[in-house]
């Protein structure tokens, strides 16, 4: 695993580039959901929106570290 990433002599943590990642993975994911109307059988939305970031994330970290080990 690597510790920093080096973009242009400024060093990034990695799990930053892996939150933007997820980040943009969830929201695809929202709006495929809200154009289907999935949303209407959700209680809490921000609930459900931060641990589907939480679960997109950790898919991200998971699948990157088995790819880059």
């Amino acid at each position: 695993m690597m510790g920093e990433i080096d973009i242009y002599g400024v060093f990034v943590p990695s799990l930053f580039i892996w939150m933007v990642a997820g980040f943009f993975l969830s929201l695809t994911v929202r709006r495929i959901l809200s154009w289907c109307g999935l949303y209407r059988f959700i209680w809490r939305r921000p609930l459900f929106d931060l641990a589907l970031y939480v679960v997109l994330l950790g898919v991200v970290v998971s699948t990157t570290t088995r790819l880059f080990s």
